[in-house]
């Protein structure tokens, strides 16, 4: 009997699949950046600070000293720490210690005892007598007067020597410290990602005339109106010019 033999049925040709039609990603809104505001006019910012001049015509530094040296020291433990807490502590301790070489007497253990209630008292109480000792080779006994020598100071950087030669000396400086650097960017007066870039931004439209107080107005500005969580700007002196977007009037 003859064997069957069957052949196979012919294989389909395979269809090629079509390929998923990739998906265009959907354009991301840019964030609003308040360097795409309305730019400042100058008239504006001289309203500013008229306005801020009228309020407080003689505004004062809250960190307290009784001459250029007791204010270095004061500014160098205020890093990270309040005014309220360096005073605190300084208040006995300038009483026995106000001019370097009196700093070096008190050495640094006994200075620690007066500034353990500031944060970093340790690194704070080496870089105090550190920079007396300095002053007493480099400078004779004397606060110097320019930014770069100052700067040369342990524990002292460049917010340090602008405020001590603006409130020491009567330098048009500008510190910026976290009060300044948010009105600087809130308002949109001198938005920068640096304190550096704020300092630069704010000397650059500030008339001079107003330079001498200018940073403790937006200093007391931003410590008592412009907070940081809730601004308020209800009672702001400055509300109709600010270009904050979610300023609350």
């Amino acid at each position: 009997m003859a064997k069957i033999t069957r052949k196979p049925a012919p294989r389909k040709a395979a269809v090629p699949k079509k390929k998923a039609k990739a998906a265009s990603p959907k354009p991301i809104a840019a964030k609003k950046s308040l360097k795409a505001t309305k730019p400042w006019r100058p008239a504006e910012v001289r309203e500013v600070f008229s306005r801020f001049q009228k309020a407080n015509p003689e505004p004062r530094g809250e960190l307290e000293h009784v001459n250029p040296f007791t204010l270095l020291v004061a500014v160098v433990l205020s890093a990270q720490a309040t005014d309220a807490g360096v005073n605190k502590a300084t208040r006995a301790l300038f009483e026995i210690a106000d001019t370097p070489q009196k700093m070096l007497d008190l050495g640094e253990e006994r200075l620690r005892d007066y500034i353990k209630t500031i944060g970093l008292y340790r690194t704070k109480a080496k870089n105090v007598i550190a920079l007396s000792a300095k002053l007493l080779s480099d400078f004779g006994g004397e606060v110097p007067r320019t930014r770069a020598e100052i700067e040369s100071l342990p524990g002292a950087g460049r917010k340090t020597a602008n405020v001590v030669l603006n409130m020491a000396f009567g330098e048009h400086t500008m510190a910026v410290d976290t009060h300044v650097f948010r009105v600087g960017n809130r308002t949109g007066m001198a938005p920068g990602k640096t304190p550096l870039e704020v300092e630069l931004g704010l000397e650059k439209v500030i008339p001079s005339e107003f330079m001498l107080h200018a940073h403790h107005w937006l200093i007391l500005h931003g410590r008592y109106t412009c907070l940081a969580r809730k601004p308020r700007c209800e009672v702001c002196l400055i509300n109709d010019l600010c270009r904050w977007p979610e300023k609350t009037v």
